[in-house]
């Protein structure tokens, strides 16, 4: 599959089944040696409820295009590039974000080509990455690591997580990063460690994420370090301005809903927490084969 053979695309984003890509999805799709069969999937596909203007695939594959350009041969690179922008572009609630039949149509019928390019390593890209959970799946790992890791309207947090795969593996599967404050107290911690340099620094987010999962469970970060209320009205404002709105910018970030910063006192308060749950945290060395997919 090469990127010149995703043509005569539908205008707008719906909705795929699990059940539908389980059926159609082939090894030679994954490996990237066959074309997805898209009248098939358009006629197993759903559309979505209205057609407002923030559903359009135009930007989004425009987006794509662009972002396989600019990191040709090096594909990891454009999570910390495209996660924030993509996010900017497809706006929605996080209700709406948690319908994996959204993120499957984006994968099997907008944007299979990405999928591989990204994911493929020496073989094939998983089929985790068309349809998967938030933490796996090729498109809702960007959006979502955009909305748990910005900081209201700023993205530039966003960039931190991005720029370590173990944030985005391990880190946004636990169940404590809901926690705004605790999200942010782990990029304030891996900021410290990327200044000092140091050594197996994936290794070093996986320690700090187990021990602080473990330690949510006998204590309630919400309650040491208590979160700012969302202003979900700026964020309906915020979608309803993608009435017309211009695509992103691709060489400065965009900006996100302005519905609340995250408390800078809260954040004080659970990073030496953190500091300390690392130091005592075991690190498992990991041998990672050549060529896997991250």
């Amino acid at each position: 599959m090469n990127r010149d053979a995703i043509t005569d695309l539908p205008p707008a984003l719906g909705f795929l089944a699990d059940a539908a890509v389980a059926k159609f999805l082939t090894r030679g799709m994954q490996s990237g040696h066959e074309k997805p069969p898209l009248v098939a999937l358009r006629k197993a596909s759903l559309p979505l409820p209205s057609s407002e203007a923030r559903w359009s695939i135009g930007p989004i594959r425009e987006l794509l295009d662009v972002a396989m350009e600019r990191f040709e041969g090096r594909p990891t690179e454009a999570d910390g590039w495209l996660s924030p922008r993509l996010h900017a572009t497809l706006r929605m609630t996080r209700a709406e974000a948690a319908d994996s039949r959204l993120w499957n149509f984006l994968a099997m019928i907008t944007a299979p080509d990405y999928v591989v390019w990204r994911h493929k390593g020496t073989e094939i890209a998983q089929a985790s990455r068309f349809s998967g959970p938030h933490y796996t799946q090729a498109f809702a790992r960007l959006w979502w690591s955009a909305e748990l890791f910005r900081n209201g309207n700023d993205y530039s947090p966003v960039e931190v997580a991005c720029s370590v795969q173990d944030v985005l593996n391990t880190t946004m599967r636990l169940d404590v990063i809901d926690h705004r404050p605790t999200a942010f107290a782990i990029i304030r911690v891996l900021e410290e460690l990327k200044r000092s340099t140091v050594s197996r620094l994936g290794d070093r987010v996986n320690a700090l994420s187990s021990a602080v999962n473990a330690a949510g469970s006998t204590l309630l970060y919400d309650v040491m370090a208590p979160d700012e209320p969302v202003d979900h009205d700026a964020l309906h404002d915020w979608i309803a301005e993608s009435v017309g709105m211009a695509p992103v910018h691709w060489d400065r970030l965009p900006e996100g809903p302005d519905d609340g910063e995250v408390s800078e006192d809260a954040v004080n308060v659970l990073v030496p927490l953190f500091r300390q749950l690392l130091e005592e945290a075991p690190m498992r060395l990991r041998k990672k084969a050549a060529g896997s997919p991250e």
